[in-house]
């Protein structure tokens, strides 16, 4: 397995995990891919994630994340290490989001304000907050700055094991190509799975 290094990258498969670091844009991407192919979507966070910022256990996840991954076509956004056992055998096809973390920063930022100063509700009615964002060891902000490097090696080593269980990798490694790739499949003749 090689990772894909071409300008266009190819048409996914049926069983699609979109992946990349915190505040990449994996859900936005994978919503507009689902629609595209007309498949269901699923929000690894919304599985994750409780009322109140509370957590799945791990047999809760593993139970919900099962099931999702069943069927015979999906999008699953998300980078949960401890269910990646429970996609990854089962998707034909790994879109990594691989942004810069300026890139990457730059639009979390902008959309950790909004969302806090809208008090736009996220996963089971949780809200952010500035206090939290900016003030709190839970900071997303504070978490992206610790992760993005280690991460993106993590990524790089894992899709380019040629013992991982995915035959296609789509590396994007900014938005303006994710979207270019996203308008080339909405205008394909190409048969979709």
């Amino acid at each position: 397995m090689t990772l894909q290094r071409d300008h266009l990258p190819p048409t996914p498969g049926a069983r699609i995990n979109v992946v990349g670091t915190c505040g990449s844009g994996k859900t936005t991407v994978a919503k507009s891919l689902a629609g595209l192919l007309g498949f269901p979507h699923v929000e690894l966070d919304a599985l994750f994630w409780r009322s109140g910022w509370g957590e799945a256990t791990d047999p809760e996840l593993r139970a919900a994340v099962g099931e999702a991954a069943t069927g015979d076509a999906w999008v699953i956004d998300g980078n949960y290490s401890r269910v990646r056992d429970l996609i990854w055998p089962r998707a034909d096809t790994i879109v990594w989001l691989d942004y810069s973390f300026l890139r990457v920063f730059s639009r979390l930022l902008a959309r950790t304000i909004r969302r806090a100063v809208l008090r736009e509700p996220l996963w089971h009615g949780n809200r952010e907050s500035l206090r939290t964002s900016f003030l709190s060891r839970e900071s997303i902000l504070l978490w992206a700055v610790k992760t993005h490097w280690r991460r993106r090696r993590q990524y790089r080593a894992l899709l380019a094991d040629p013992t991982s269980p995915h035959p296609k990798v789509i590396r994007l490694r900014s938005p303006r190509e994710a979207e270019r790739w996203l308008r080339r499949i909405a205008a394909s003749d190409l048969p979709l799975p």
